[in-house]
């Protein structure tokens, strides 16, 4: 079964020029029609594939970049009513995933690309950070493992903004694993670009676990949205699980999770989320690769 997209010939023609660069890909590669593509206007980034479509309104871009070759280290969207992260997201290529810099030790820093008001204030109007006490984690969304290269770019995952709170058994158990799965597949054997999209539920009512009385919004699920662009053309994947209180996810004989339990295609992620993912694709490869069967999509990812 071909379960990736053949190309056009102009589209593979222009997919063996990007794959001899070494810097990920910043706008889509096919010139065929995009009807529900992101606006440039006013944030410019927001042509990249890892982009979902901006949702507008109350919500704003925060673009992450650092000053050394890589540019944009990731991107956010942070709903400045709800005060909240709606997801982030980044690329993985060969030469933004090595070094090892090591965590930031420093707190969960101010993040300067957002508005004082737009932040966590108290009653005499200072910044507070709202996880503290809150019995839940701040669960990294573009991880810290993620982003080793430099100092700069792992401090700005540390962010507020790139912060969801998550219970612990649940950020450093099956969620864990769902990252480091990512990391596996981030071989050059496998992908010339990861593209991810990650958040919690913040938008739906029966999609929020709980509301803090500081006003933090705690999803009740959490989402992953991965393209992989290889020399074959593109597939992408959605994981999509609930925030419990225990571990009680299922586990294999080994204990390890299973996690093709969680897998659904892009086009059911979109419809759970609300989120338009990889909206920057041509709408012929972005039908294609949304809407693979999920054992389909298990197989093309080496998942059982």
């Amino acid at each position: 079964m071909n379960i990736l997209k053949p190309l056009s010939l102009i589209a593979l023609l222009s997919l063996i020029v990007s794959c001899g660069k070494d810097e990920g890909d910043t706008t889509p590669t096919s010139i065929r029609d995009n009807t529900n593509k992101n606006l440039t206007t006013p944030y410019p980034e927001a042509s990249r594939l890892e982009m979902p479509r901006l949702k507008g309104g109350k919500s704003i871009l925060l673009v992450h970049k650092t000053n050394d070759k890589y540019g944009i280290n990731f991107s956010t969207e942070w709903d400045t009513q709800k005060k909240a992260q709606r997801w982030s997201c980044y690329q993985m290529y060969e030469s933004n995933t090595g070094g090892n810099v090591g965590r930031y030790q420093d707190g969960y820093p101010y993040d300067d690309l957002l508005e004082y008001e737009h932040y966590f204030l108290d009653a005499n109007g200072y910044v507070f950070d709202p996880f503290w006490w809150s019995g839940y984690d701040h669960g990294h969304i573009c991880p810290s493992a993620d982003r080793q290269y430099t100092k700069e770019a792992n401090r700005q995952t540390f962010f507020l903004t790139n912060m969801q709170p998550q219970r612990k058994v649940f950020n450093a158990g099956v969620w864990a694993d769902m990252e480091q799965q990512i990391r596996n597949w981030n071989r050059g054997s496998f992908r010339d670009t990861l593209y991810v999209c990650k958040g919690g539920t913040i938008d739906k009512n029966d999609q929020i676990s709980r509301t803090l009385a500081n006003g933090l919004i705690v999803p009740k699920y959490f989402f992953m949205a991965v393209l992989c662009k290889n020399n074959m053309g593109y597939k992408a994947l959605g994981f999509w699980i609930e925030h419990k209180d225990k571990d009680d996810y299922p586990k294999d004989a080994l204990g390890n999770y299973q996690l093709s339990h969680y897998v659904v295609n892009i086009r059911e992620l979109e419809t759970l989320t609300g989120i338009d993912f990889f909206c920057n694709l041509d709408d012929e490869t972005e039908e294609h690769v949304e809407t693979l069967n999920a054992e389909n999509i298990k197989s093309a990812w080496g998942l059982k």
